[in-house]
């Protein structure tokens, strides 16, 4: 929506724009956005999804990969299933998007690729661990095309966003393995608790907006390409508010 508001084109995909993501497809198309459905985890749905994108707005300058799904529980819990769902979201739906968009931002000598990466892609925390394997996957991912597309003029960068309270933190997938609950004991119930208590905590942090990671989007757009960096961090103002408030919560108890 801010890149519709300074005046940009955008063609927003998503999966089920008539379905269950018709209330933001209407608001997005109301404000001007092109809608295309498209799913990531479909190689035939990007490559026509990217192509539809690029005939509706009459060339293309930007992706955004912004696709992605959450975790929590023992990693030892996730099947290797498990870790299939979330890398072909997170990872290889991210390399549909990107190789579909290449062969014309490359032979137009120009374009630029953002990464929507995560703090758990520079650190490790536990319960989150497909989640972190992809988002480490997709810096290495963003590292490399930083390289390899340096000489055709486009760029790639990372933004790591910290925490927000959105709905992305209520449809966190779970372990489908539950046969090794009951030989991890009590610990079998941290997961859930530390998920919890991480919503609640976000709740009561209204100034960490998601429209920080729009704002995000749209200064790297917007900045001179000899000027744009590589990586924009979000997640160090967040864990610095964070260990303030905790601070003060202490000094003040």
């Amino acid at each position: 929506m801010s890149l519709l508001e300074k005046g940009h084109q955008v063609a927003a995909t998503m999966r089920n724009p008539l379905g269950k993501n018709k209330k933001i497809a209407t608001e997005l198309k109301d404000a001007g956005a092109i809608i295309i459905e498209m799913d990531v985890t479909d190689t035939e749905s990007v490559n026509s999804g990217v192509q539809q994108a690029i005939d509706a707005l009459g060339g293309l300058d930007v992706v955004v990969n912004n696709a992605g799904r959450g975790v929590s529980g023992m990693q030892e819990h996730f099947t290797p299933e498990d870790f299939q769902q979330i890398l072909d979201v997170n990872v290889i739906g991210v390399q549909r998007v990107n190789r579909a968009a290449l062969p014309f931002l490359r032979k137009q000598g120009r374009g630029l690729l953002i990464h929507i990466s995560s703090l758990l892609g520079r650190i490790a925390l536990p319960f989150y661990g497909p989640y972190q394997s992809a988002k480490w996957a997709v810096e290495a991912m963003a590292e490399n095309y930083r390289v390899e597309l340096s000489g055709f003029g486009v760029q790639s960068t990372i933004i790591e966003p910290g925490g927000y309270p959105t709905s992305f933190m209520t449809n966190l997938m779970t372990p489908s393995d539950s046969n090794r609950n009951e030989s991890y004991g009590d610990f079998m119930d941290v997961p859930a608790m530390a998920a919890a208590g991480f919503e609640e905590q976000l709740k009561n942090t209204p100034e960490q907006n998601p429209q920080k990671v729009a704002d995000a989007v749209a200064h790297l757009i917007e900045t001179p390409a000899k000027e744009r960096p590589f990586r924009t961090t979000l997640w160090i103002l967040w864990v610095g508010e964070m260990e303030f408030k905790t601070t003060m919560t202490s000094l003040n108890s």
